[in-house]
């Protein structure tokens, strides 16, 4: 009956729509990829029939006629990010200039996250030393929550987030029970949805020895020694051979020393011997004998003597 009335009085009585509104049936607009939705549009006053026509980034995308004042709804799938928003519907009807524009609707996009990685710049660390640990996921809608864990313990608050960044802590080795098995868990808004990262292993590094240092030197010194020695060889060789050849020499002019072993070294007795001329049947050589260098200012006593040769 009251249904009737509002009819007969719209009738005879036209009356221009309230602005609509817009309002996802679901009851949210976090979706996820190839999620089916939907859109409802209502004006809550207003002469009928009426018009609804939905845009998405003010392009039209669908239109539908109500006889009365009920909703209309419009039917999406979310196929891509461009299907994320933004969204308005518009309501007209015969007696309303250029129609009643609702509110903006936009779909926030709902993605698993995938499995995060826990790395560090180093897996060997001593006692006393600071170390990192960074966890991300690569994909996962945001906000992204990580937790790290020592073996099955939570060793930190939980860190939110809100940007694709690593989410990092510092620990301190402080003793051997800190070394050993870490794992990160990530966690975002979409549901049943926790992955753990793989594990990381933190060991001690070995302490060098004191010793190794001075072997390596000792090495290097002794390398250094056989490269100069061989180097010098030549240096030593050549001038040695070189002093034999100049004694040889000198032995072939016909100049001859002899050294007694029971005389001390500067006792010395030279002889020289003149060549035989053919018309002589003699030579002449004399015996030069030079004493102590003491008796330098002594004159050097000479005998000369001659051979008689027959021929």
């Amino acid at each position: 009956m009251i249904g009737a009335v509002n009819s007969l009085r719209s009738f005879f009585f036209p009356e221009m729509l309230s602005n609509p509104r817009l309002i996802p049936v679901q009851g949210t607009l976090n979706v996820v990829m190839n999620q089916n939705v939907s859109l409802s549009c209502h004006s809550d006053s207003g002469t009928p029939p009426v018009r609804y026509t939905l845009f998405k980034h003010n392009q039209k995308i669908s239109t539908l006629n109500r006889p009365d004042l009920t909703a209309s709804l419009f039917n999406l799938t979310i196929n891509s990010a461009s299907d994320m928003g933004e969204y308005k519907c518009k309501a007209e009807n015969n007696i309303s200039g250029g129609g009643k524009y609702s509110n903006s609707l936009n779909f926030t996009l709902k993605e698993p996250i995938s499995k995060p990685m826990l790395s560090s710049p180093t897996s060997q660390a001593k006692e006393g030393q600071n170390v990192t640990l960074s966890c991300l996921s690569e994909n996962g809608s945001l906000p992204i929550t990580y937790t790290f864990f020592k073996g099955r313990q939570s060793i930190s608050p939980p860190v939110k987030m809100q940007k694709r960044e690593a989410a990092v802590i510092f620990l301190f080795m402080n003793s051997s029970s800190d070394f050993g098995t870490y794992k990160c868990r990530a966690e975002n808004s979409f549901r049943n949805n926790t992955k753990y990262s793989n594990s990381f292993n933190f060991t001690l590094a070995e302490e060098r020895s004191h010793s190794q240092p001075l072997i390596i030197s000792l090495g290097l010194i002794l390398l250094l020694f056989i490269i100069g020695f061989a180097l010098a060889i030549p240096f030593l060789i050549i001038p040695s051979y070189k002093a034999k050849k100049f004694k040889s020499t000198r032995s072939s002019t016909g100049f001859t020393s002899t050294t007694n072993a029971e005389e001390p070294e500067d006792y010395v007795i030279y002889t020289e011997i003149e060549p035989v001329k053919p018309e002589e049947e003699y030579v002449n050589f004399s015996v030069i004998r030079r004493e102590d260098e003491k008796a330098e200012k002594a004159a050097c006593a000479t005998v000369y003597s001659k051979v008689f040769i027959r021929h």
